[in-house]
């Protein structure tokens, strides 16, 4: 998602908050494929309640785009567009959809938290973000946990 003026805003405010004085916009995105689950996961990261995601690994080699980074920023937003957080890495691992374990799925903040939940949900989204069916997304399929904190929001 490219910045617009109400994210660049937000990303001065969070500047001037932590006395940054330079450094460019970062990646915006917001969470899910729907606006109620977007919109959810923005809040419950406000909320500091989530504080991991796990995007595919497939995602990222179709769109040609870096893992995140740790220490690096970035701005979340909700399905409209307009600027939530700003979360910052605190660790990547890429590993098997198999090994993501309860304490990761507790992280996300999502559902009940269990890692019976998160695999169901998971298991759907990667098969929609994909479009196979949701026996391709096997214990193999390489998913991306990305931990981070929250550390902005009006």
């Amino acid at each position: 998602m490219k910045p617009t003026p109400a994210i660049d805003a937000f990303w001065k405010r969070f500047l001037k908050s932590h006395g940054i004085s330079n450094h460019p916009c970062p990646v915006v995105f917001y969470f899910c494929d729907n606006r109620h689950d977007a919109d959810t996961c923005a809040a419950l990261v406000v909320a500091g309640i989530k504080q991991a995601t796990a995007p595919s690994q497939w995602w990222f080699d179709k769109h040609k785009e870096a893992l995140p980074r740790i220490g690096e920023y970035s701005v979340i937003t909700n399905w409209s567009g307009e600027p939530q957080a700003v979360i910052q890495t605190a660790a990547v691992m890429v590993v098997p959809f198999g090994q993501v374990d309860a304490a990761f799925a507790y992280a996300e903040g999502e559902g009940d938290r269990s890692l019976a939940e998160w695999q169901r949900v998971h298991r759907s989204y990667y098969a929609r973000e994909i479009g196979c069916n949701e026996s391709k997304i096997t214990n193999e399929f390489k998913v991306v946990c990305h931990r981070f904190r929250c550390i902005f929001s009006d």
